[in-house]
């Protein structure tokens, strides 16, 4: 999720975008890759529908650390987080999404360095974008390998 206009804040979309060209994006009953965009709200009837176990956001984060800075952020810490540019708070959609499909939400955060009017993403951020894609296409292909579930 992101805004490509708001500098920093595209990092979601950017992520989600390289991800979707992967050749196990293609497989939609184990994997599901949607760019929410800045209004993830509008991909719940897609979630629905695919009736995840697990909801990764990749969003930008306020976490009072370095521009760049990847962090996990669990679903009960989302609750805090500040400087969203979304229409809905994440703390709502999380809940919402929690007790109406029953899996487990994460956020994978990236501290921006500039949630500024712009297109322009800044180069901690973009080396973090790449870091990023590289991490889950890994996770997804051993996932994937090992024959687990949907």
């Amino acid at each position: 999720m992101g805004n490509l206009f708001r500098s920093d804040d595209a990092v979601g979309v950017l992520i989600v975008r390289a991800l979707s060209g992967q050749d196990w994006a293609l497989d939609t009953d184990q994997v599901l890759v949607l760019d929410a965009g800045h209004a993830p709200e509008n991909c719940t009837g897609e979630l629905r529908k695919f009736s995840p176990d697990l909801i990764v956001f990749v969003d930008a984060a306020e976490i009072e650390s370095k521009p760049g800075t990847i962090a996990w952020i669990p679903e009960e810490s989302i609750e805090g987080m500040s400087a969203s540019t979304h229409s809905l708070p994440l703390s709502m959609l999380s809940r919402y999404l929690s007790l109406e499909l029953g899996c487990q939400i994460v956020l994978l955060g990236i501290q921006p360095a500039s949630n500024e009017i712009g297109e322009r993403i800044s180069a901690p951020v973009l080396q973090a974008t790449e870091e990023v894609v590289r991490g889950i296409d890994e996770s997804i292909r051993t996932f994937l390998s090992l024959g687990c579930p949907a």
